[in-house]
Parts: structure tokens; C-alpha cells; sequence
């Protein structure tokens, strides 16, 4: 591999994968995360949607119109067309009115009640940064592009403050995706169950030969043709 990436929480795998946290470390910081932002956001305040088929600059508009009295962001720009807002509860249900309203057709409430990467994780992230002081976190093996501002990154200070800000900033995936392949990759394996960043990486670039390897089978159907082509 050239760089490793995560979307959202799968940041801290590409961190593990990287040798930057043990899986030990890394285990305990998920579950504090966690714990967190439930507690920054009790059950019934906030709420996510993704809104699909809307340019990202109508939805960032939208978003500002109803966070007059709470809060509704972009959260996470997953790929052109696919973008979560989250917030407050009543805010990200103004905005979906309003999004209707400017002709978006399809936009989908999300069965989550915590509102990552929006600013009402902000004290969650200081106090998840506090707990990150006490980790030992080691140079990564490889470079890691970060979710906050797809940079590259491998100085640990460094990656440790952006996956701090990553809890209370949008996850800017589309841009990962354009920062690997302005970095040269052609080729990207999606580690883990299921096909959704393979999906995502597709509507991103459709010239990346973008492989899921959820079982060990798919793995090497896919290091046999790579290793091959």
C-alpha cells in the first residue's frame, strides 16, 4: 500500500493498520468516543439525513438558513450527490423541508441520534483530546489522509489533532478520494464487511480500480489480478 485512509471512525483502523495506535489503545479511545458524544447529545436532540442528488453548495446554503437559533451542518460529504447533515433534531428537520422545497427529491432521516462531526461534538472532542495526552502514538508506517482536510499526515502530534477535530468537522470524503489519486493511486482495497466505500469511491472516480475485501478469498482474488495486471 502508498496511503491509508478511514471514513469517520474508520480512521482509528487506518491508524491501527498504520501502527500508529496498538489495538488495544485504539479499543479504549472508540469506546471513550463513543461514550462522549452520547453524552453530549442525549437521545432525542439530534439527528443525521442524508441528502442525496443536491449540489453541495445548495445544502451548505440551506443549512446556514436554519441555524439561526440551532445548529444543522454538512457533516460528511461522502461522495457528489451524497451528503449527511447533521445537528439539532428540529433544525435538520427545517432543513429538509427547505431542501424539499428547493427541489430535492429524496432525502433519508438516518436511525442515529448522535450528530457526528457537527458542532455540538465540540466538548466531546476536548475531552476525548484530553484522553489522547495519556496514549502513546508511534510514527505511521505509512501516510495517513485525513478525513477533517484531506492532508496526508505523519507526524503523530499532527494526526492526533486532526482526528480530535474529525468528532466536530465534516468528514470530507470526496476530497480524500481526489488526494489519493492526485498522490497516484489507481488502486484502492476497502478493508472490512460490506461495499459502501466501494460504492462511494466509484461515484468519486470512476477510474480507480476500487476492490472490497470483506473474506480472506476476495483478498487474494484480488492480490492474484492485481499482482498480475
Amino acid at each position: 500500500p502508498a496511503r491509508l485512509a478511514g471514513h469517520s471512525l474508520g480512521e482509528y483502523s487506518a491508524l491501527v493498520a498504520a501502527g500508529t495506535l496498538s489495538l488495544h489503545e485504539a479499543a479504549k479511545l472508540v469506546r471513550l468516543r463513543g461514550q462522549l458524544m452520547q453524552a453530549a447529545a442525549p437521545a432525542g436532540t439530534g439527528a443525521m439525513a442524508a441528502v442525496l442528488g443536491a449540489e453541495d453548495s445548495l445544502v451548505q446554503e440551506v443549512c446556514e438558513a436554519c441555524s439561526a437559533r440551532e445548529v444543522v451542518v454538512p457533516a460528511n460529504f461522502n461522495s457528489p450527490g451524497q451528503i449527511v447533515i447533521g445537528g439539532h433534531a428540529d433544525a435538520v428537520d427545517r432543513a429538509l423541508t427547505m431542501l424539499a422545497e428547493r427541489g430535492v427529491r429524496k432525502a433519508v432521516k438516518l436511525a442515529v441520534s448522535v450528530p457526528s462531526h457537527t458542532p455540538l461534538m465540540r466538548e466531546a472532542a476536548n475531552r476525548l483530546a484530553e484522553a489522547m495526552t495519556g496514549i502513546q502514538w508511534s510514527v505511521p508506517t505509512l501516510p495517513i489522509v485525513q478525513n477533517v482536510d484531506a492532508e496526508t499526515r505523519t507526524d503523530p502530534a499532527s494526526i492526533r489533532d486532526a482526528l480530535v477535530r474529525q468528532l466536530y468537522l465534516p468528514v470530507q470524503w470526496t476530497h480524500c478520494i481526489e488526494a489519493l489519486v492526485a498522490a497516484g493511486v489507481t488502486r484502492i482495497a476497502e478493508c472490512g464487511p460490506g461495499k459502501v466505500l466501494t460504492g462511494l469511491v466509484k461515484r468519486i472516480d470512476k477510474t480507480i480500480d476500487c476492490r472490497a475485501l470483506g473474506s480472506a478469498a476476495d483478498f487474494d482474488t484480488a492480490l492474484e489480478e492485481w499482482t498480475h495486471a
